[in-house]
């Protein structure tokens, strides 16, 4: 099938890496933007004066609406055009930051947050399908694709920073303000750098398939989170029963359909499965351990919020450092022996929090982990994306991107509900029902009582064997991922290997142009 594409008015080599830096922006940006949000909370807590519930909507809502939008978005950027796609996901970006920003209540921020949620759905899919069309040249791609996994990274350690300068001198809503001059750059460079890139048949957008997607993701991603909250059991039951119902629907018709919404076809592709499971698993072993560290740092150890996050740094730096060396490697080794290397690299800094305990450690084993996990990152971004058809691009970067996002999610939900088992079994009975739920309320509960000083150090003794316990899970995880990669993706030939090199030979069409994954 041919793809309809248009290009800006001159092109090169530098107008590519130019274009490159435009889309990048944009998904710094979207890592940066959490981190804010996470300094801001006790700001806006205090001046709109939200309910619990509120509270927790403000925060989850913009995850729930991305997750449950990104298919959606990366197929209707294949029909609509790409950089169509991507500027209209900007602008929505920009009105619904100044909506945050200038909230009079929680509902109208809670709605805000819901906006931006689905900007960024729109937004975050398209940057990876333009690479993937403007960079044809397999390790080019492979580069500009380990340059968009740093842009990630980058947000991450840069997000608590730009948060802490800005709410030192202004009021929380200035935090929402910082997407603002990015997606504005966005609009105004994207028709003079990107090109366009859409699928000229594309059929019919059937509005029961996105009714049916939306009501089979939410629910899974609303019992990941109120699994990992603790939740009553029969909450995320429920949420997940309803799931795998809609699911079932959702498959059922998208195999009925001429043009689906989601080509299922896709799965078919043993590079395409593998790398969104490495992406599911790799991500969930690592989130569930770096969501844990932070807390380890402040509660535990000490630290406050700037020595916490200046000890977080080297992570950051080893996930910028990783991702800029795995295309290096995968031009010379075969990408699953790539992913195989850091995740064994990865198993060490697991195995490291497990065994002891202190800020040195915590660090440098967050940094080794970070490091060893930058390929699952890229490689796994750049095989979901290289093994689809052109035309195919836009939903297969936004699968890949869901299946990365849930990850995320169930790292928090598996091991952070690990970790708080452990740490409730810790703690006393006798102890006050605060203290048995956080750390937090522990701290709380001890300022009350004569010997607080005691409880304040069993607590922090339970959270400490709580993150030991989500590490060495963490590790078995990663090593199960190993274990697939081994299995699903061996076959694939280094990037940019010659055509006689061997490839996948599974799939609709393997073998084909030696990219990060056989076609």
């Amino acid at each position: 099938m041919s793809v309809s594409t248009t290009s800006p008015r001159t092109g090169g080599a530098a107008r590519q890496w130019l274009g490159l830096a435009v889309l990048l922006l944009p998904v710094t940006l979207m890592t940066a933007d959490l981190g804010v949000l996470w300094l801001a909370t006790p700001y806006l807590a205090a001046d709109l004066h939200p309910t619990g519930a509120e509270l927790l909507w403000t925060t989850d809502i913009y995850g729930f609406l991305t997750a449950g939008t990104l298919v959606i978005m990366g197929t209707l950027g294949d029909r609509i055009g790409r950089r169509k796609l991507l500027t209209a996901g900007s602008a929505g970006f920009v009105v619904a930051s100044l909506l945050a920003a200038y909230a009079p209540n929680p509902a109208v921020l809670i709605t805000a947050r819901a906006l931006l949620g689905v900007a960024g759905a729109a937004v975050l899919p398209s940057t990876l399908s333009l690479i993937s069309h403007m960079f044809t040249d397999p390790r080019r791609r492979a580069t500009a694709i380990a340059m968009w996994v740093t842009a990630l990274s980058v947000g991450l350690a840069v997000g608590p920073v730009i948060g802490g300068v800005l709410l030192a001198h202004w009021w929380w809503g200035s935090v929402f303000l910082i997407g603002v001059p990015v997606m504005l750059l966005a609009l105004l460079t994207a028709p003079v750098l990107l090109p366009e890139y859409r699928d000229p048949e594309p059929g019919r957008l059937d509005l029961a398939s996105v009714v049916l997607f939306l009501l089979a993701v939410l629910p899974l991603v609303y019992g990941i989170k109120a699994l990992a909250s603790g939740a009553p059991g029969w909450e995320p039951a429920v949420a997940f029963a309803a799931g795998a119902v809609f699911t079932t629907l959702f498959v059922r018709r998208q195999n009925r359909l001429a043009t689906p919404l989601l080509d299922l076809r896709l799965f078919r592709d043993r590079a395409f499965t593998g790398a969104l499971l490495t992406l599911l698993l790799g991500m969930t072993a690592l989130n569930g351990v770096e969501y844990l560290v932070p807390q380890y740092l402040q509660a535990v150890a000490g630290q406050s919020p700037l020595e916490a996050g200046l000890w977080l740094l080297p992570g950051a730096a080893g996930l910028v450092l990783g991702s800029q060396l795995t295309p290096v490697l995968a031009r010379r080794i075969r990408p699953a022996y790539v992913l195989i290397g850091g995740i064994l690299v990865s198993v060490t800094g697991y195995a490291a929090i497990s065994l002891s305990e202190g800020v040195v450690t915590a660090s440098a084993a967050l940094t080794v982990i970070m490091f060893g996990a930058a390929p699952i990152s890229v490689l796994g971004t750049a095989l979901a994306v290289g093994s689809a058809p052109p035309q195919k691009a836009g939903a297969a970067a936004a699968t890949g991107q869901t299946a990365y996002d849930l990850g995320l999610a169930l790292g928090i939900a598996v091991t952070g509900s690990l970790a708080v088992a452990v740490y409730r079994s810790g703690i006393p009975a006798d102890a006050p029902a605060e203290a048995r739920d956080t750390l937090g309320g522990a701290a709380a509960a001890a300022e009350r009582l004569p010997d607080g000083a005691a409880l304040l150090e069993t607590a922090r003794d339970a959270f400490t064997a709580g993150l030991q316990v989500a590490s060495a899970a963490s590790a078995v995880v990663a090593l199960v991922t190993a274990v697939l990669v081994a299995t699903l993706l061996r076959r694939i030939p280094p990037v940019g290997a010659p055509p006689g090199a061997p490839a996948e030979d599974t799939g609709p069409a393997a073998g084909a142009e030696p990219v990060p994954a056989a076609r």
